[in-house]
């Protein structure tokens, strides 16, 4: 459950910072890093009502690439200097946190099957 309450107060950040970028007229990146941020916990989850241990792991690994492609974003959003560096200092740890969780996640998945 760590991780589901981990991706949803993520997804939440990821939607104030949405519309933070919405303000500064940033919407067409933000819209990107609303998609995969929000997507995380999403497949996170699907993965807690998964059929089998498989679909657990698809679900994870899912979550993971979504965890992976925000934080791509997040960092183009940074380099190319729409947001500063304290904005981006607020959200990006908190995904990588959630990607480092969603690997272990996905390791110990993989050794039980």
């Amino acid at each position: 459950m760590f991780i589901w309450e981990k991706s949803k107060t993520f997804a939440v950040r990821i939607i104030r910072f949405y519309n933070y970028l919405k303000e500064s007229n940033q919407h067409t990146l933000g819209k990107q890093v609303l998609r995969s941020g929000t997507f995380i916990g999403a497949n996170v989850s699907e993965a807690t009502n998964a059929q089998s241990d498989r679909d657990f792991l698809l679900k994870l690994n899912i979550a993971l690439k979504e965890c992976s492609e925000t934080k791509y974003w997040l960092e183009i959003l940074y380099e190319s200097d729409t947001v500063d560096k304290a904005v981006f200092d607020s959200i990006y740890p908190d995904c990588v946190e959630l990607e480092k969780l969603l690997t272990c996640a996905v390791k110990t998945t993989k050794a039980k099957l």
